[in-house]
Order: C-alpha cells, then sequence, then structure tokens
C-alpha cells in the first residue's frame, strides 16, 4: 500500500464522517434508518463485505501494513497518523541511501550530505529501536559524518532481534573508524545473520562470542587482521558463507575445522596475505582472486611459483581462479599445467573456471615448442562437467593443461574458451553485438595480436582433441571492431 492510496483513505474516511455529523443534526430518525440500510447492505451476499473504521483495526496489522511501505513514505505517513505514528516506533527495515531518502543527485555536494545527515537524525528520533531486523546504512561519499553521530545511528538501530546489518562507509573512513563491536554485546548481534561492511576497521577481540547466528559475511576494503578474524570464528559456528574483498592488513587467514556449515568462500585482491589454511569440511565453492598464496588444506602445505595443493576439497564442487596482471604468475617461469593440482585435490569438482588477465604474453609460446607436450598422467576427474578459461593465450602450459582437461575430465560436457578477459567485466558484454553498441569495448592492440595467436592455437592443438561428446564453445574476437593485419605462426 503506497503513501498516496493511504492519504486518499484516510481523506476518504474524514469526508465521511463529516457527512454523517450533518445528517446527524438534520434527523437522528433518518440517520437510524441509513445507518440500518448501510449495516445491511455490508453484510449482504453471505457477510462477504465488512466495513471497519480503520483506527480499530489491531496494532500488529497497522505494522504490517506499515512495514510493506518505502521508508519515506512510511516516514511521512508517521507525521499524518497516530496509528502510523505508533507503529512507526517499530518499523523493521531501516534502509538509508541517497536512494530511499529520494536525495537529488543533481544537487550540490554540500546540499546531498546536510539533507543525509539531517533526514537521518529525524527518522531515527522517532523511532524506538524496538523491532528492527534490518539496517542498511550507505553514506554518500560527500557526507562527513562525525564517529559520535554515526556510532549513535548504529546504537538506535542495532538492538536484540536484528538479522541483517549493512554498513557502506566513504574510502576516507577506512583508516579512521572502527565498527564498534562493543554494540553486539548484550545480546544485541547474537541475532545477526548478514554482515556487511566496508571502507571502516573491524577488531573482534579475544573472546568475542557475539555473532554465533551469523551464516553471511561480507568485508570490502575493511582493515582486519587473521587474529581478529579467528576471534570471530571462535563461536560462529552457523557460518555459511564468507567474502574477504580488498582487506589490506591480511596476512594469514585460517579457517577452523568447526565451521562445519562454510560451504562459500571468496578472497579477492587481499594484496598482503600469503597463507590461506583451511580444515572446513563442507566447503563446495572456492572463489580466489590475486597473488599466488601458500595454501594448506590438511596437515601438509607447498608453496611454488604456481598454486599447489596438497590435500583435499572433499565437496568442492566450483572452483574459480582468477590471475591478475599485477601479480607474479605472469613470468615466464610460471606453469599453468601445475594448475591440476587443484583438480585433484577436488574429487568432487563439477565446474572449474580460470580467468587469466594479463597485459602482455611472455610465457613460452606454443608455436615455437610444441614437439614435447607434457602430459600429467595417473589423474582422472571424474565430475568436472563444465570448463572455461577466460584470457586463453598461446602460452605452451595452457595449452598443456587444456589438452590434459579434454583428455582425462570423462564426465565432461562443456569447454568454453574465451580469448578475452579484463577482470571487470562480465564475459561477453564486451561485445558489441550482445550489448547493441555501436562498438566494441577498446582493446590494447598487443592484446588483439595475442588473441589471434590463441585462436590459432586452439585450431592446431584443441579441436582435434575434443571428444565428440563435449561441446567446444570458442569466442572469438568482432571481425568487425577487431580487425587487424596479423602474421600468424
Amino acid at each position: 500500500m503506497g503513501f498516496l492510496a493511504l492519504n486518499r483513505l484516510m481523506f476518504k474516511q474524514k469526508e465521511q464522517r463529516r457527512r454523517r455529523r450533518i445528517h446527524n443534526q438534520k434527523s437522528t430518525k433518518v440517520l437510524k434508518k441509513k445507518d440500518s440500510l448501510c449495516q445491511e447492505d455490508d453484510h449482504s451476499e453471505g457477510g462477504k463485505r465488512s466495513r471497519y473504521p480503520g483506527s480499530n483495526l489491531p496494532e500488529d496489522i497497522w505494522c504490517h501494513i506499515h512495514s510493506l511501505m518505502p521508508l519515506r513514505d512510511a516516514a511521512h505517513s508517521a507525521c499524518l497518523s497516530h496509528a502510523f505514528l505508533r507503529s512507526w516506533r517499530c518499523h523493521p527495515n531501516l534502509k538509508f541511501t541517497e536512494e530511499t531518502l529520494c536525495l537529488k543527485r543533481n544537487a550540490c555536494v554540500g546540499g546531498v550530505a546536510r539533507c543525509f545527515t539531517m533526514r537521518v537524525d529525524q527518522i531515527l528520533k522517532n523511532h524506538s529501536g524496538i523491532g528492527v531486523k534490518a539496517l542498511h546504512l550507505k553514506v554518500p561519499d560527500s557526507c562527513k559524518v562525525d564517529t559520535c553521530r554515526l556510532n549513535r545511528w548504529l546504537q538506535i538501530g542495532i538492538t536484540p532481534g536484528i538479522e541483517e546489518v549493512t554498513v557502506f562507509l566513504p574510502i576516507n573512513y577506512r583508516t579512521k573508524y572502527s565498527f564498534p563491536c562493543s554494540l553486539l554485546f548484550g545480546g544485541c548481534g547474537n541475532s545477526i545473520r548478514h554482515l556487511r561492511l566496508s571502507n571502516c576497521a573491524f577488531r573482534p577481540p579475544v573472546g568475542f562470542d557475539c555473532l554465533r547466528s551469523l551464516t553471511k559475511l561480507q568485508l570490502y576494503k575493511v582493515c582486519t587482521t587473521g587474529d581478529e578474524l579467528g576471534s570471530l570464528f571462535s563461536n560462529s559456528f552457523a557460518l555459511e558463507h564468507l567474502e574477504l574483498m580488498y582487506c589490506g592488513e591480511l596476512i594469514s587467514l585460517k579457517i577452523p575445522f568447526w565451521l562445519e556449515r562454510l560451504s562459500f568462500l571468496r578472497v579477492s585482491e587481499c594484496n598482503m596475505l600469503q597463507v590461506i589454511e583451511s580444515k572446513a569440511p563442507s566447503l563446495h565453492t572456492l572463489e580466489f582472486f590475486g597473488d599466488p598464496v601458500h595454501l594448506n588444506l590438511g596437515e601438509s602445505s607447498q608453496e611454488v611459483n604456481a598454486p599447489m595443493v596438497a590435500n583435499k576439497f572433499l565437496n568442492l564442487k566450483c572452483l574459480n581462479i582468477y590471475l591478475c596482471a599485477v601479480n607474479k604468475a605472469f613470468t615466464p617461469a610460471y606453469d599453468y599445467l601445475s594448475l591440476v593440482s587443484f583438480l585433484d585435490a577436488s574429487p568432487s569438482l563439477e565446474t572449474f573456471i580460470l580467468s587469466v588477465n594479463q597485459n602482455e604474453v611472455r610465457h613460452d609460446s606454443v608455436f615455437g615448442n610444441a614437439s614435447h607436450m607434457r602430459q600429467v598422467l595417473g589423474h582422472k576427474h571424474d565430475n568436472i562437467r563444465k570448463v572455461q578459461i577466460n584470457g586463453f593465450c598461446s602460452a605452451k602450459s595452457m595449452v598443456e593443461l587444456t589438452c590434459h582437461i579434454l583428455g582425462n575430465a570423462t564426465s565432461l560436457e562443456s569447454l568454453t574458451v574465451d580469448t578475452i578477459c579484463d577482470g571487470f567485466t562480465v564475459r561477453d558484454e564486451r561485445r558489441c553485438h550482445v550489448q547493441n553498441k555501436s562498438e566494441c569495448w577498446p582493446i590494447p592492440r598487443d592484446k588483439i595480436l595475442e588473441a589471434h595467436k590463441a585462436l590459432r592455437a586452439v585450431d592446431r592443438y584443441i579441436v582435434g582433441r575434443v571428444p565428440p561428446a563435449v561441446k567446444l564453445n570458442v569466442l572469438e574476437l568482432c571481425s568487425r571492431c577487431h580487425a587487424i593485419d596479423v602474421e600468424l605462426p
């Protein structure tokens, strides 16, 4: 029910009361007769119609109606109706963004910041803090909220029974604001199921046990250490989903065995990270983006130039590896074939996605030394069904890896090879014919040259090895936007 509809309803009720007062002044007898007729009509047709004045609705009904309204309409209706004012004090969803507060994007910077702060203050002033289920706070980049006010907002919103907390702050808050873990004490945090933080510090103390119901944790550009996350993990037994992105202080990530429900792990661009240790038994999806790290998936581990795995991800079903241009992988010594160790360590693996984003290829080319193609014997991958390689190049070790998969993935259904990977856009969105644009996304000339070499490598070394039951998808460059003269080997 929208704000305008409610206004019409309340206006109609006022008009009806006014008309009744006029009729009452004219004739009590006529009024009684009309009341009798109205009552007869209201309960006609088997009692399907019944009218109740809005003020007589139970309070829980008002609260439910109020909870379905957008935040701004809900706040306005509380100013117009005593019934809504009572229900507003326990409105369950508090979402503060430029959109929900209807701030004009074309307004001056100071105007947006001032209006955002004023409206959040006003809304929370009239809220009791009771009944909040979700708090979503996204502070505009132009808004400078002092620490005391920010803590006061969180204190009003984070109360016992809350299930979702999202705090997105401007980038300059990362080094000067620490999320107040003390607000989670006293039972306020034990009902939280989803916690999302960005651009702040997160410092759970030793013995932290305030997030016992937490199932999903997402930290984006958050300052936190491995020990501090360990304090959180010590009592977060319900955790199922963990995402750590651009957490620059993280050096070592250790996931204990008692996180039995953890099934999804994403670690992205944590540039200081050196070690990942996981003993979570139910992990089935792992996405890693960044430099090669020291992996320990059991009692032993191994560290080499390429990521290697010594033990098992027994339940891992989807593996997404992203290698970007800033890391150490792109040297002539890097060996893509060594990624077979991940496949060996994941006996339940069904989907394998490798994305390689590099400015230039400096590996040994398959065209220069194809006489001795290496094979890794004694390795079968019986459950892999889908393989996708983004940024496929003419490196010999990448061709060897692809040939190994074709020869040993006995349940393989599809192999997708894309010669483009920039690390920022979804596959196919860079192509003009997909987005109906005038031209494709710009690609440097050296990448176009390498893409043409990669296509020749596919034709020469891959196509003939594809089993009849496997569908091969080769995503080529746009013939219109990326057509250049190139001398292929």
